[in-house]
């Protein structure tokens, strides 16, 4: 695996995989990578020749009272685990690379109404800095497929409006989320949990299946379905955000209870913000 830190130095090699006819597949990360991380690159050599992977925290898409400062940073562990994953390039560059003007000069992406609600409401300006960041990285790497997790399922769905209407010719594969035994998600964040906390997160997946369950068999009261979990979430000691039925495609509103549907959820649990979806076929029981 080739480490390189300058735009400059990536383009070269990329430039190189693609005289070879490689087919060149982006894995964009903030590391402190996990499993979920590396099956996002095991998803991208299935399709690719070529994997690159970004590791970059990114400062424009964290809120002023967020984490930018104590977001888990890992490289040397990062390094391994991609090398050792197959990753061919890891592009490591610093913020003044990425933002070579400063933060006002950057031309800011919006992505509309998929954006809206959910964590857009509770992280208001994120998804603004994460479509930014992300299309920068696809400017500069210019691949032909990009591969993201599905756990975070509104930022997905905002990279693929975006790629959509801006007529971006990349591919975006949607990798599955990687759990633990006890069905958590895995994420950077979960480290921050003590283990009181540890203990008790996995009930948002509980209460995500529960939901699934009820709507495949046909479950017609969703404001009751949603009130019950919503309550079970706070008795278990969450601070809960949102829990919502949302259609899957575009993540709009709706009030059907049949076809293809995401339920999300945000929630807090101590200090630690923790989000989770499922998706499910609504009255296929």
């Amino acid at each position: 695996m080739v480490i390189v830190e300058t735009v400059l130095a990536l383009r070269k090699i990329v430039g190189r995989a693609r005289i070879e006819n490689k087919k060149v597949a982006l894995v964009a990360t903030m590391g402190n990578l996990h499993e979920g991380h590396i099956a996002l690159i095991d998803v991208a050599k299935q399709h690719a020749d070529f994997v690159v992977a970004t590791i970059f925290v990114n400062p424009i898409q964290f809120g002023p009272s967020e984490d930018l400062e104590k977001y888990p940073r890992t490289p040397d562990a990062d390094q391994a685990k991609l090398k050792e994953a197959g990753c061919d390039l890891l592009f490591l560059p610093d913020v003044a690379e990425m933002y070579p003007e400063g933060f006002e000069a950057q031309p800011i992406v919006s992505v509309p109404r998929v954006s809206e609600g959910l964590c857009g409401a509770a992280r208001p300006g994120h998804f603004n800095g994460m479509a930014t960041i992300v299309n920068k990285m696809f400017n500069v790497v210019q691949p032909d497929i990009a591969v993201f997790g599905e756990k975070d399922y509104q930022q997905l769905a905002v990279i693929r409006s975006m790629v959509r209407n801006l007529n971006i010719p990349i591919e975006i594969f949607g990798a599955p989320t990687v759990r633990a035994p006890d069905g958590l998600a895995l994420s950077s964040r979960n480290g921050y949990l003590n283990d009181q906390e540890r203990a008790a997160a996995p009930i948002l997946y509980q209460c995500l299946k529960d939901v699934a369950l009820s709507l495949q068999r046909g479950s017609l009261d969703v404001e009751q379905l949603l009130d019950e979990q919503c309550k079970r979430i706070t008795s278990s000691g969450f601070q809960l955000e949102y829990l919502e039925i949302r259609n899957a495609h575009d993540l709009s509103l709706t009030s059907e209870t049949s076809g293809n549907l995401v339920i999300l959820v945000a929630a807090r649990l101590g200090k630690t913000r923790l989000i989770d979806n499922v998706v499910v076929s609504a009255g296929e029981l």
